[in-house]
């Protein structure tokens, strides 16, 4: 590891090669896990703004989902995250005619919709960023 003032960086995110590739994972990242995409408090409010933009893209699953509890919640290790549809797919997650899928959030940007992108950690991903107090971590996040 690596520290910077009050952040260590792992060397993993030195090491490794690593892009967003659609079109290999089909969107693994939206897809898979336990839990939704960590969210910073202050995303909160964007993505309850960027929902109107987006209602329609977003499968019927997930609008109840968000309906019943929000565009986030506290997952079981007291993280904010974004709700998932069936223990699995983020609400933001549309599928196109390939079943690869996409972020609708990052669709409406593209489209100039919305000055929104996506939450931190999903731009950033697969490097997550964690909290332990006085420091900072940014680790390599490996499937």
């Amino acid at each position: 590891m690596i520290q910077i003032d009050d952040v260590v960086v792992s060397l993993d995110v030195f090491r490794e090669k690593f892009l967003c590739d659609l079109g290999a994972c089909k969107g693994a990242c939206c897809i898979e896990g336990d839990a939704g995409a960590p969210v910073e408090l202050d995303e909160v409010g964007e993505l309850e703004e960027v929902l109107p933009i987006i209602w329609d893209d977003l499968a019927p699953e997930a609008r109840a989902v968000i309906e019943k509890q929000g565009v986030v919640y506290t997952d079981e290790e007291g993280d904010l995250v974004t709700s998932i549809v069936n223990n699995k797919d983020c609400v933001f997650t549309c599928y196109d005619e390939n079943g690869c899928c996409y972020c609708a959030i990052e669709k409406a940007y593209r489209e100039g919709k919305t000055g929104f992108y996506k939450p931190i950690s999903c731009h950033l991903y697969p490097i997550r960023i964690g909290d332990y107090g006085p420091y900072r971590a940014v680790n390599y996040h490996r499937w």
